[in-house]
């Protein structure tokens, strides 16, 4: 750096800016930046519709928020942080990638004319190459500025694990890397002051930026394993929990549950690696084979939950829609995908979830949200997501909510004495 001061932007505060703009803030003069004016102006008034970071850590915080790029300071680092979702075709979406590069090119262009040399960072989850092949030539464009000279190019894959207060980004260990090995030493240092669990340089840009899709192909296959042997038990009457129990007791058994796959990541992620695979002339047989089975997870629930009441329509309470338990996050929720399978075979689907935003579940998936939906009985009451209120609640309170002769289904085998589980 020319100078010893470390001025920090990040582009994009959601479920990963956010709490990385919290904790450099702590260290580092930081900014963070939004196209959304609203989630900024929550965030002004101390709330954080992810429920990441509590009310009074924001009041705490010194970040520095606005969703105008011409009121980020010049800064040395820019962390971009924004979505890598799909298209209709499961193929990568590069567009928000792509926007907030083009932005963030004319802040570097106003920080490299102040005599700053500035590293542009990428967290977001991409296939190996995106970063120097795609991003460093559009900031080029941009700004007008040499890639290696006037800035540079470094990559550090985010990990953050929504509702997850044991992994956070102040205790997890960060991948780093860098254009160069003075960079990746920069890049080092700002992170490692921000994390207990310290840094690991990796070999290039493009090395963290295939260990970051292939963490999340893993998982994405072994569930997909997992949901695989749950239809095969299935077809002969036996609970794939029993198995479970039974096989978790040998020490190096893996232990993967079955259910859907949603949210931002997991079932995102592995179509970017594909896609790089097939561009490449290979086919990526095993990753594809893993998103098959769980994209069909939901309408293949909605098929046993049908046949369980005779192939006879009725009236069902789904309890949950985010894609995991305990947290707001409806990305990709693939119960959205259950209650349509549900819908189309006749079902009248009630939705009730104490975390989910009601103007976004409408907005998304054109679902409404029903609070007083306990208030109601049902010919099938329908555990998705395990949520603590439920859980706290009891099978048997769920139970007064089924007509005679009714079933209380469990997705997840969260709860003790269902009628119904995978």
């Amino acid at each position: 750096m020319a100078h010893s001061r470390r001025d920090v932007t990040v582009i994009g505060l959601g479920y990963v800016g956010l709490p990385l703009a919290v904790a450099l803030a702590r260290q580092f003069p930081t900014t963070g930046f939004d196209v959304d004016s609203r989630r900024i102006a929550e965030l002004h008034d101390g709330h954080d519709r992810t429920g990441e970071i509590d009310r009074e850590r924001l009041a705490d915080s010194k970040l520095s928020l606005t969703a105008s790029a011409d009121e980020c300071p010049p800064s040395d680092f820019y962390i971009v942080t924004v979505p890598t979702p799909i298209d209709g075709d499961k193929r990568p979406d590069l567009s928000i990638v792509e926007a907030a590069t083009r932005t963030v090119g004319t802040m570097i262009a106003a920080a490299h004319a102040e005599g700053r040399r500035p590293i542009v960072v990428y967290e977001s989850t991409v296939y190996p190459g995106v970063t120097e092949d795609i991003c460093g030539p559009l900031l080029e464009k941009v700004s007008g500025l040499a890639c290696g000279e006037d800035f540079f190019l470094a990559y550090s894959p985010e990990r953050i694990n929504p509702g997850d207060r044991e992994h956070t980004i102040d205790r997890i260990t960060k991948v780093v890397s860098g254009q160069t090995p003075e960079v990746l030493e920069d890049v080092a240092a700002l992170y490692d002051a921000v994390t207990s669990g310290g840094v690991f340089r990796a070999a290039s840009i493009r090395a963290a930026e295939a260990a970051k899709v292939i963490e999340n192909a893993q998982r994405d296959i072994n569930i997909a394993f997992m949901n695989e042997i749950a239809q095969i038990f299935g077809r002969m009457d036996l609970s794939v929990w029993d198995v479970l129990a039974a096989a978790r007791t040998k020490w190096n058994f893996l232990p993967f549950a079955p259910g859907l796959v949603g949210g931002h990541c997991i079932g995102v992620d592995p179509y970017y690696l594909s896609h790089r695979a097939e561009e490449l002339g290979h086919d990526p047989r095993v990753i594809l084979a893993g998103r098959s089975t769980n994209d069909g997870m939901a309408e293949w629930v909605a098929e046993r939950l049908h046949a369980a009441r005779g192939d006879k329509a009725g009236s069902v309470l789904v309890l949950g829609l985010t894609f995991k338990e305990d947290v707001p996050d409806l990305r990709n929720s693939k119960v959205a995908d259950l209650v349509e399978a549900l819908k189309a075979r006749g079902h009248v689907v009630t939705v009730h979830d104490p975390h989910a935003d009601a103007d976004e579940a409408l907005h998304e998936y054109g679902l409404q949200l029903d609070g007083g939906a306990l208030e109601h009985t049902y010919d099938t009451v329908l555990l998705a997501v395990p949520h603590r209120e439920y859980l706290a609640m009891g099978a048997d309170v769920f139970r007064e909510r089924l007509e005679p002769g009714g079933t209380l289904a469990d997705l997840k085998g969260a709860l003790e004495g269902a009628d119904w589980t995978l």
